[in-house]
């Protein structure tokens, strides 16, 4: 016998409730009701899991009809992100298959995070909220039971899928005000709002955003680069387009924007010749260590890096600027003779173009160790209409610049 779908789905609302709850993430009534309410089932009637398939990361679909009504339930109220869009294109669900190597542009994401992002959002009764990225509605649907519907303004910059989510939303009775558009420009029509809040990554903080958010207001946003996430910011708006806050959170995992997505192409490798060689204490495994990473990417927020050998055998990380010609290329040194007892260092490194890229990693871990190797939330951000500056400790520490084009109210990235 097949379950029943509302009973059924009405069960596993309220044992997520709990586990969020008891995971620390759930605190407050208000967004405890809205979770038990909400049916997130209704959001994700179709989507894509993650399997444990090896090799490239692998997605399967889960329908009702290919996976059946429970399972499908189930999956819809785990603590999971579901994915239900990749590379930017509908999906084909007249016949799903496995997805392999797919870049995805939209999902649900993990409950956990979408609630403690509201937590973190410090609403009240009568506030006015502006949301950054619709995705499948389901956030815009607890922000509605919250508020109510008339206090909630959502951008979705795919009308494809601010399509979906509004049907979602009508089928459970929510009418908040939905924009199809570029979210980076915000809601001129409808600001100032109390607070805005971003389900997307971005590489900087709108200008816009701040412009549209009233003196005293929050910004809760994902900082993130071309290499990694950075982390969750609240920022506290002040006066002339001013804003300034903290990182509450370490590497939150959301998509970066559309517009600041980085180029497809990784750029060109350097010759064998190109460059100056020199020793270097690290290796690039200071990319991808959480705290480490984290210094790298301010370091050098328009590089990408991958891993493959060069042409004779060796094993090379390619550090490449995707705003320049500018370069690094790590290769594991080998050991000398150590009858002496010598030391020698592990790692070398060979840059080159305008800017070299090595030197200011190392420059910046520099910083961070002498200062205790910190974690994120000992990072805060300044935020004006000329600049945008991540610093370490206090606005006077060691600081990074955030890269914001002259359009966006900065300087050249």
């Amino acid at each position: 016998m097949a379950p029943d779908v509302d009973s059924t789905a009405t069960r596993l609302r309220h044992q997520l409730t709990a586990r969020l709850a008891d995971d620390g993430w759930l605190r407050s009534p208000a967004w405890r009701a809205a979770v038990e309410s909400v049916p997130r089932h209704e959001f994700v009637r179709r989507f894509y899991r993650e399997t444990d398939a090896p090799g490239l990361t692998t997605w399967a679909p889960v329908t009702p009809e290919l996976s059946g009504v429970k399972e499908w339930l189930q999956r819809a109220y785990a603590d999971e992100t579901l994915v239900t869009q990749f590379g930017g294109r509908e999906i084909d669900w007249n016949d799903p298959k496995p997805i392999s190597g797919a870049h995805p542009t939209s999902s649900s994401t993990l409950p956990a995070l979408v609630v403690r992002m509201l937590e973190e959002l410090q609403v009240h009764d009568g506030m006015k909220v502006l949301e950054i990225g619709t995705g499948t509605g389901y956030s815009t649907a607890l922000m509605c039971h919250r508020l109510a519907p008339g206090r909630v303004t959502s951008i979705e910059t795919d009308p494809d899928v601010a399509a979906r989510a509004r049907d979602a939303l009508n089928r459970c009775g929510y009418a908040p005000r939905l924009v199809v558009g570029d979210g980076l420009a915000g809601d001129p029509e409808g600001a100032p709002y109390d607070r805005t809040i971003a389900t997307c990554g971005v590489r900087h903080v709108p200008c816009a955003w701040v412009r549209q958010t009233r003196p005293g207001g929050l910004i809760l946003a994902t900082l993130r680069g071309w290499m990694r996430s950075l982390g969750l910011v609240r920022l506290t708006v002040g006066h002339d387009e001013r804003a300034e806050g903290r990182f509450i959170a370490g590497d939150p995992s959301f998509m970066i924007a559309r517009q600041q997505d980085a180029p497809e192409s990784l750029g060109v490798i350097p010759a064998p010749d190109d460059g100056i060689s020199r020793s270097t204490p690290y290796g690039p495994d200071v990319l991808t260590s959480a705290g480490s990473g984290f210094v790298a990417q301010l370091a050098m927020p328009g590089a990408r890096f991958f891993s493959m050998p060069a042409d004779d055998g060796t094993p090379c990380t390619y550090v490449l600027n995707a705003t320049d010609e500018s370069f690094a290329v790590l290769t594991r040194k080998t050991p000398k003779n150590n009858e002496e007892n010598e030391e020698w260092e592990e790692w070398n490194v060979r840059q080159g173009g305008p800017v070299a890229l090595w030197d200011v990693v190392e420059n910046a871990l520099g910083a961070w160790r002498a200062a205790g190797s910190p974690m994120p939330t000992e990072f805060g951000i300044t935020v004006t209409a000329e600049d945008q500056r991540v610093w370490l400790g206090s606005p006077d520490g060691p600081n990074w610049r955030l890269p914001v084009p002259a359009e966006a109210g900065g300087g050249p990235e």
